[in-house]
């Protein structure tokens, strides 16, 4: 057998409108109209795919389908700077979406915030700090 090749990271959603609108706000271009499809995706740098569909659309090839509770998986967007993670986290938090863990410089070397979008889902928001900065109290 042929190993696999990861293709696609698909997120289920109970509002494709509210998804897209979060998901633009780290950079994502979906075509106009995107918003009332109960099937989106955009191919991201290195050939990856991401999707997002609509529950009422896995329903209908997947009755039994629930929600899950509790953490469901994460997606991780790298910032260039320890100061983007700032923004970023300010921007998503001040527009309304629920921040889960304020920036921090942690221990393994990242600036390291997470929101979640209208979904639940956790977006981790990180970017590689020298050792120099987290322990001068640089950002």
């Amino acid at each position: 057998m042929k190993t696999p090749r990861l293709d696609l990271i698909g997120l289920v959603v109970a509002d494709m409108a509210a998804s897209l609108a979060f998901y633009r706000r780290l950079g994502f271009d979906f075509p106009e109209g995107a918003e009332k499809e109960p099937h989106v995706e955009v191919v991201v740098p290195g050939g990856l795919r991401l999707a997002w569909d609509a529950e009422e659309s896995v329903r209908a090839f997947d009755p039994g389908f629930r929600r899950a509770e509790g953490s469901r998986g994460e997606l991780a967007f790298r910032c260039g700077t320890a100061e983007e993670v700032d923004a970023a986290y300010a921007e998503l938090t001040g527009a309304g979406y629920a921040g889960h863990l304020a920036p921090w410089d942690a221990v393994w070397g990242q600036r390291y915030a997470v929101v979640t979008d209208p979904d639940g889902y956790g977006i981790s928001l990180f970017a590689d700090v020298s050792i120099d900065s987290r322990t001068s109290g640089g950002a």
